[in-house]
């Protein structure tokens, strides 16, 4: 039972590859490298962010904002750097800007396209049906069909 609940504990904990030897002595300092690191894409990974990730590049790019940030750069000035170095496919949560604007729309004119058909729909669908044959047609279908 107590690996079962050790396991569980590792597996629910949240990955993080970053090593000893990255982490800075400052905790303030090291708690924004960990919050800009989340939001950084791996480039080799894709899905994982640098903070998640063990690839080679990931770790450059760890140890590349640490710098920074000893530097005194602020979060929006590495931000900056990184994206103009990588471009903006490095952000997991891309900024709003005249290139992305169709990225962050598509959602929403998706969702008007589908309000839009359901409402057709309904006024097809409302459209009532043909009246009833008269005593002449109803008279003129039973001679056919004789």
């Amino acid at each position: 039972m107590r690996w079962f609940l050790l396991c569980f504990l590792l597996l629910a904990a949240p990955a993080h590859a970053v090593q000893p030897d990255e982490i800075l002595p400052d905790p303030k300092l090291e708690q924004r490298a960990r919050d800009l690191s989340t939001g950084f894409r791996c480039l080799v990974c894709q899905n994982q962010s640098i903070d998640e990730s063990d690839a080679p590049l990931a770790k450059d790019l760890r140890v590349l904002i640490r710098e920074q940030l000893t530097k005194g750069a602020s979060d929006a000035e590495i931000r900056d750097f990184v994206v103009a170095r990588y471009g903006e496919f490095v952000l997991l949560k891309p900024r709003l800007t005249a290139s992305t604007a169709v990225l962050w729309a598509t959602p929403f004119l998706i969702i008007l396209a589908g309000i839009i058909v359901i409402l057709r729909r309904r006024k097809v669908s409302a459209v009532p049906a043909e009246s009833a044959l008269s005593a002449e047609e109803q008279k003129a279908l039973r001679d056919i069909s004789n």
